[in-house]
C-alpha cells in the first residue's frame, strides 16, 4: 500500500541508505529502538556496537544509516563533546523522529499472552505439500513457538559426513507463532540427518523471566520423509506431519554442546526466501480422539545412542514399551494402537504376540494396512473385560 507525501520519499531515502551501510557508520535498528555503529561486516549481517558496548549482530537490510563513516570528524566537536557521543546523540533523535512518523499499521502488534505461555513449548514440524505423493513431493519446514516469549533463533542442519553445520535460516519469531522456514525438496529432505536450533529467549516492552540460551541437538531419520505412516496427527497442524519437539515446558529436548563458531557461520548465512505467508498465529488442535495410536518400536526411535546395549537388551525395551502403552490405554475401549515392529526376523513380533497371548489377551489383533504402514505393523483393538 502506498504511503502519503513526504512519508514515502522518506522510506525511499532508507532503502538507499541500508544498500550504503558499511564499517563505521553510525545506524539505528529499523525493526526495534535503538542502533550504534558498525563494527565490522560479516557478509549480509552487520555487527552494531551499541551504547552499552555490546555487539549486536543484525542484517543489513535491517539497518537506517544516520550518519556515514568520516563525515563526523574525530576528537571534540565545537561543542566539547567526542565525535562519538555527537553521533550516538544524532542517531537517538533520528530514531525518535522516525518512529513518530511510523504509520500505525507498521507498529509492532500488541502481543496476546496466554495463561501458560511462560513456559516455552517449541516444535520444529515437517509438512509435505501432497501427502498422498510422497514419491514427487516437497515439503515445508516450519518452527511453532507456543509461548509469550519473542525468540532469537537459528535454524541448522548437517548431514552424515559433514564436518560443520549450515545454517537454513535466522532470525525472529514472535509469541504464539507458527513460523514458515523454507520449502525442501527430496534432496534436501534427504541430507537432513540431524537437526538443530538455538534460541535465545526475550519480552518486549515489559519485565520479564531471565531465561537461558539454549541449543538442541535432534537426530532425523531421513527416511521417514518417504514413509507415509510416519507422518502423524499434531495439535498444531492441521494435517500429519513428522514432529520434532525442541522444548517442552521450558525444558530443552537433548541439548547440544554449544559450539561458538556455528553461530558466527549462522549469521553469515542468507535467510530463505519468503514465498509465502510466514507468520501465522498458534492454534493449537485437540488430538482427534477416533484416530489410531502408532508407536514404533524399531530402537532408533526409542534411543538415540545403542552403544553398549545388547540385543537382549533391545527387545527388553522394546517390550517395556510395548507394556506401558497397553497398560495407558486398557481402559480406552474401542482404541486402535498400531504397533509398528519391522519385518527383520520377527524376534520382536513374537514377542509381542506372546504379550498379547498371555498378559493382555482378549483384545482384537489384525496386520494393520500394509498400504499405510508397509510389512511389519500390528494393529491392537482394546476390548472391555
Amino acid at each position: 500500500m502506498a504511503l502519503p507525501g513526504r512519508l514515502t520519499h522518506s522510506l525511499i531515502i532508507i532503502n538507499a541508505d541500508i544498500t550504503m551501510a558499511k564499517t563505521g557508520d553510525i545506524v539505528r535498528f529499523l525493526s526495534s529502538t535503538g542502533g550504534g555503529r558498525i563494527v565490522r561486516i560479516d557478509g549480509q549481517i552487520a555487527h552494531v556496537e551499541e551504547e552499552d558496548g555490546f555487539e549486536t549482530p543484525v542484517l543489513l537490510k535491517e539497518l537506517v544509516v544516520v550518519t556515514p563513516a568520516g563525515e563526523t570528524a574525530s576528537g571534540r566537536d565545537a561543542f566539547g563533546g567526542t565525535a562519538q557521543a555527537a553521533q550516538r546523540k544524532e542517531a537517538e533523535r533520528q530514531s525518535k523522529l522516525v518512529a513518530t512518523k511510523m504509520p500505525e499499521a507498521e507498529k509492532p502488534a500488541r502481543v496476546e499472552e496466554t495463561p501458560t505461555g511462560d513456559k516455552i513449548n517449541l516444535v520444529l514440524g515437517f509438512q509435505p505439500v501432497e501427502i498422498k505423493h510422497l514419491s514427487t513431493t516437497t515439503y515445508e519446514a516450519y518452527l511453532v513457538n507456543d509461548s509469550n516469549y519473542f525468540l532469537y533463533f537459528t535454524f541448522l542442519s548437517k548431514a552424515d559426513g559433514d564436518k560443520g553445520w549450515t545454517t537454513r535460516f535466522a532470525g525472529v519469531v514472535e509469541p504464539n507463532i507458527q513460523l514458515f522456514l523454507e520449502e525442501l525438496d527430496r534432496d534436501q529432505a534427504g541430507r537432513l540427518d540431524r537437526v538443530a536450533v538455538q534460541y535465545v529467549a526475550f519480552k518486549r516492552d515489559k519485565e520479564f523471566q531471565l531465561k537461558a540460551p539454549v541449543a538442541v541437538e535432534r537426530p532425523m531419520d531421513v527416511t521417514k520423509f518417504f514413509k507415509l505412516h510416519c507422518f502423524h496427527d499434531n495439535p498444531y497442524f492441521d494435517t500429519p506431519v513428522i514432529a520434532v519437539d525442541i522444548a517442552k515446558n521450558d525444558i530443552p529436548q537433548r541439548p547440544m554442546v554449544f559450539d561458538s563458531s556455528s553461530l558466527e557461520d549462522a549469521m553469515r548465512q542468507k535467510r530463505a526466501e519468503d514465498r509465502r505467508p510466514t507468520r501465522q498465529p498458534v492454534k493449537k488442535r485437540e488430538p482427534a480422539k477416533d484416530g489410531p495410536l502408532v508407536i514404533d518400536l524399531h530402537i532408533s526411535e526409542l534411543l538415540d545412542d545403542t552403544r553398549g546395549l545388547s540385543n537382549a537388551d533391545i527387545l527388553n525395551l522394546q517390550v517395556d514399551t510395548f507394556r506401558k502403552v497397553m497398560d495407558e490405554n486398557l481402559r480406552n475401549a474401542g482404541k486402535k494402537i498400531i504397533f509398528i515392529h519391522g519385518k527383520g526376523e520377527g524376534v520382536l513380533r513374537q514377542a509381542l504376540m506372546k504379550e498379547l497371548n498371555y498378559r493382555y489377551k482378549g483384545h482384537d489383533i489384525q496386520d494393520a494396512s500394509f498400504r499405510e504402514y508397509g510389512y511389519g505393523a500390528t494393529q491392537v483393538t482394546i476390548r472391555h473385560h
